[in-house]
């Protein structure tokens, strides 16, 4: 069989939609096997980590997020609606003494900004926040 330019206009045009009506499900699934991996599939509590975000975001290229978690040794950012939904990961040293973060991040759309903090006692924390985001950061 020979390719024509009309058959791979074809066959591109359909992998792309393909690809555009199942990423949406993929970016969720997406953001709870990296979690996964970060916890190993230990059960995530809540307690004292806070995500300060805010509500509406203007601009989605710079979003400023706050994470705060008393007692924990790591925390990792995630952006369930970004096609890459790792974000930004902090590490805490005992001389460290807020244990809290703040950065810009990039959102693509309306989402959730979700942490995962490993406490020093070996167990997870999830805590969570929505923003709706009115011009996306990702090219969109």
């Amino acid at each position: 069989m020979q390719l024509t330019r009309r058959d791979l206009l074809a066959m591109a045009s359909a992998g792309m939609a393909a690809t555009a009506f199942g990423a949406l499900p993929a970016l969720a699934s997406m953001t709870d096997d990296e979690i996964a991996k970060i916890t190993g599939g230990a059960e995530l509590g809540e307690g004292a980590l806070t995500v300060t975000a805010p509500e509406i975001a203007e601009n989605g290229n710079t979003v400023p997020i706050e994470v705060s978690a008393p007692g924990a040794v790591m925390v990792a950012v995630f952006a369930d609606g970004n096609p890459t939904p790792a974000v930004v990961s902090f590490k805490f040293g005992p001389l460290n003494p807020s244990h809290a973060a703040a950065t810009r991040v990039r959102l693509a759309k309306t989402q959730n900004v979700v942490a995962i903090a490993q406490m020093e006692d070996g167990s997870f924390q999830k805590a969570q926040a929505n923003v709706k985001v009115t011009i996306g950061g990702c090219g969109g």
